[in-house]
């Protein structure tokens, strides 16, 4: 699909689902928080292998989890100084999408707690987040996540794309990211762009419907 084929779409579609980490923000937020935990070149190699599909998810995140275990206090530290980073042009993307009555989704495997901000400075309700818990004892200390969670094992977006054709009625849904989670799941979304406007995966680029490397071109095409 060519740039004017996805923006027919993306105009008629009855929502937008994003990925968050190197698509909405220029970063990988676990690999942030790792930083914060004094772990950053144990996670990094980790967080490529499961981006780059080389690593089922459900692995990935619980190994890098179990190796910061983050507590309460380093978690609430670094959202209070590290607020969101976007990439360019994603809130005129967004800002498109509600002044059309688009809904607009965070679909993430990163934290629930972390993603908030982001939501928040652009706009998409709470609600709309999808993404995993941290979850912590009486006195702080890391205590796991909800390994339950959809978001937390392979094939997770893909679920929650099905489940929001299904509670929602949506029809024709977009999905942008720029991991093999998002790839992977298409279907059950309809049209996939890949993103590579912050960091390039080849299996994305080689196999979504488009590849998208700007934002800001995106907005533009989008408001024409």
């Amino acid at each position: 699909m060519v740039l004017s084929e996805i923006v027919k779409l993306m105009k008629v579609a009855d929502c937008v689902c994003f990925d968050v980490d190197s698509t909405v923000i220029k970063e990988e937020s676990i690999d942030e928080l790792a930083k914060a935990c004094g772990k950053e070149s144990e996670i990094a190699e980790l967080t490529k292998q499961a981006m780059g599909g080389k690593m089922p998810f459900e692995e990935a995140i619980s190994r890098r989890l179990h190796i910061m275990k983050p507590s309460l206090e380093i978690l609430n530290d670094f959202i209070e100084n590290n607020p969101p980073n976007l990439t360019p042009g994603i809130k005129e993307v967004v800002d498109y999408f509600h002044a059309n009555n688009i809904p607009v989704y965070l679909i993430s495997g990163g934290f629930k707690s972390i993603i908030g901000p982001v939501a928040a400075k652009l706009n998409i309700p709470y609600t709309n987040i999808y993404a995993n818990r941290l979850k912590f004892y009486h006195n702080g200390e890391f205590a796991g996540y909800e390994e339950s969670s959809p978001t937390a094992k392979t094939g997770g977006k893909g679920f929650i794309i099905h489940d929001l054709k299904l509670t929602k009625n949506y029809k024709h849904v977009v999905l942008v990211g720029d991991g093999a989670t998002d790839l992977e799941a298409c279907p059950p979304a309809d049209v996939f762009v890949g993103f590579g406007g912050n960091v390039i995966r080849e299996n994305v680029r080689n196999k979504c419907n488009w590849y998208c490397t700007s934002f800001v071109d995106l907005a533009e095409a989008l408001t024409k």
